[in-house]
């Protein structure tokens, strides 16, 4: 059907008045046909052009209905091995073990073996271990001491994730008292490892530069000790 701009139907005199003209700005993307009483019509279809080539029942897709979420596999049989595999036991034929009361996963809830620890568990604690404590300890119960630490925040936080899941919407102050206890308690272990430490690096220091506490007399220390403080230490 043809078509004609505005700008030829404007020439054409006494075709269309100029009151029923549409405004300039549209007409880039605004045609009328001659006869005003025909409608424009074209085929429309939303399926690809490619798509007729194809039989309606064809499935592109490899993995159609393979989902480990609903647990479907793949429409043919795949071989892993040679080997037949084997048969899971039904919990009524195996073995039953015995108990272990003091297994180590328990370590992880309190005492009386609950997943949720109480307020009152929770807010029966002592106070951190003081610095000077801490110095007086031998390497074997500072590492001893460290791991209670640890055993101790695990139960904890297995007590916080218990206490998200249930909604129970109480004794997170005390959790939080104790856990701030155990953590000043660990920043002075690291503190007393730091000072032995530096401790270790002066004494191997001395060494090196020749001093040997059988052989030397209080002046030597101290001249010693001067030359080494001179040196860089690399501390930070």
């Amino acid at each position: 059907m043809q078509r004609q701009s505005i700008a030829r139907l404007a020439r054409q005199p006494g075709a269309y008045p100029l009151a029923e003209l549409p405004p300039p700005y549209l007409a880039p993307s605004l045609h009328f046909p001659l006869n005003r009483l025909a409608v424009q019509t074209s085929n429309f279809s939303s399926s690809a052009a490619t798509a007729k080539n194809y039989t309606k029942d064809r499935d592109l897709n490899k993995n159609r209905g393979v989902s480990a979420i609903h647990r479907t596999g793949p429409k043919f049989r795949l071989g892993v091995s040679k080997y037949p595999l084997p048969t899971p036991v039904a919990p009524e034929k195996l073995e039953k073990r015995d108990a272990t009361p003091d297994h180590g996963l328990w370590g992880f809830f309190p005492s009386d073996r609950t997943a949720l620890s109480t307020p009152s568990y929770d807010l029966a604690h002592g106070r951190s271990w003081s610095i000077q404590e801490l110095r007086e300890k031998s390497w074997e119960d500072l590492h001893c001491l460290w791991w209670v630490c640890i055993k101790e925040r695990n139960r904890i936080a297995t007590s916080n994730m218990e206490r998200k899941r249930l909604k129970a919407g109480y004794g997170e102050w005390e959790s939080q008292q104790r856990m701030g206890v155990i953590r000043v308690t660990q920043k002075g272990i690291q503190h007393v490892l730091r000072e032995r430490w530096y401790a270790w690096e002066d004494a191997r220091r001395l060494y090196k530069q020749g001093y040997r506490p059988q052989d030397a007399n209080e002046e030597s220390i101290e001249e010693t000790l001067e030359e080494s403080k001179e040196e860089p230490t690399g501390r930070s």
